[in-house]
């Protein structure tokens, strides 16, 4: 499974996350956004993931241009932390770009990652 990490913060950590929760089971590289959204619209990766301060802004603008809002789903947000049953939802209903706010980002990959290869 190949993710691409965009977004506007904290994207360093986010990869070692992915890598973590992830395992042998994932490929994981860091881009900016733009070239990020560009390599999961053309199928040089799987998943997008990517942080912002909230959550949905710069983390994902560039993913709902290039993919369509259908494509992409917001899993945290200023005072909304991830909740696992509505990351599995998204997964479910075949987002494949995830926005989430940096301070978030632990728990927001831990699920999304098990929801992910639950789905591979």
């Amino acid at each position: 499974m190949k993710i691409v990490v965009g977004g506007q913060v904290e994207k360093k950590e986010i990869e070692s996350l992915v890598k973590k929760y992830g395992g042998e089971q994932v490929e994981v590289t860091v881009k900016a956004d733009l070239e990020a959204a560009m390599l999961l619209k053309s199928g040089g990766a799987d998943y997008y993931v990517g942080a912002c301060h909230t959550g949905g802004g710069g983390a994902l603008a560039m993913a709902i241009a290039l993919l369509g809002k259908p494509k992409c789903a917001t899993i945290s947000m200023p005072g909304k932390t991830p909740i696992k049953e509505n990351v599995q939802s998204a997964v479910d209903q075949g987002a494949t770009a995830f926005g989430f706010t940096g301070d978030h980002k632990e728990k927001a990959i831990e699920y999304l990652m098990e929801a992910l290869l639950k789905n591979k």
